[in-house]
């Protein structure tokens, strides 16, 4: 069965960051393989264009460039917010405010996001708002360990559910 729209695919892959002989930052393995229902806009639109037509046992390879990915690095997406705004009756939790560690925000729309804290100063967070691959090209190869229908429940849902899927 060849990979198309509607279809759950589960595959083994490596992904490398900004050039296809990096170190690996991603591996996944036949224990924990990428599950997901082709077509249903859950993964990178590019990914998608590179397996459709492929089927199981096949391997692949491809690279995508970071504007097709998760978008350049954007300068304005590292902003200042006031200390109080993290403050929980009065105090800052020292622990989960800290550099380097990621937190779920909400915009001024109240959308969900996320930030990577980048620095605590005395009265403001400086957080980065970019994707953590922002900037980054994307060097994919691996397997199509298998293709198969997806189940009414998943096309109704948009997603694949059972092992290495969601679950309910």
């Amino acid at each position: 069965m060849q990979i198309a729209n509607n279809k759950v695919v589960e595959l083994l892959y490596e992904l490398r960051l900004d050039s296809a002989t990096s170190e690996a930052f991603e591996t996944t393995t036949p224990e924990n393989p990428f599950v997901f229902l082709f077509g249903a806009n859950n993964v990178l639109p590019d990914f998608e264009t590179h397996l459709n037509g492929l089927k199981a046992g096949d391997k692949f390879s491809f690279s995508i460039k970071s504007e097709d990915g998760y978008g350049e690095y954007d300068e304005e997406a590292i902003v200042e917010l006031p200390k109080n705004i993290f403050e929980v009756d009065g105090k800052l939790d020292e622990n989960m405010v800290k550099a380097g560690n990621v937190l779920p925000m909400r915009d001024q729309d109240g959308h969900a996001m996320n930030g990577t804290v980048v620095e605590v100063k005395s009265d403001v967070i400086v957080m980065d708002f970019n994707h953590p691959l922002a900037g980054k090209d994307l060097f994919f190869s691996g397997t199509i360990a298998s293709v198969r229908e997806a189940t009414e429940e998943e096309l109704d849902h948009g997603h694949v559910h059972g092992p290495h899927g969601h679950h309910h």
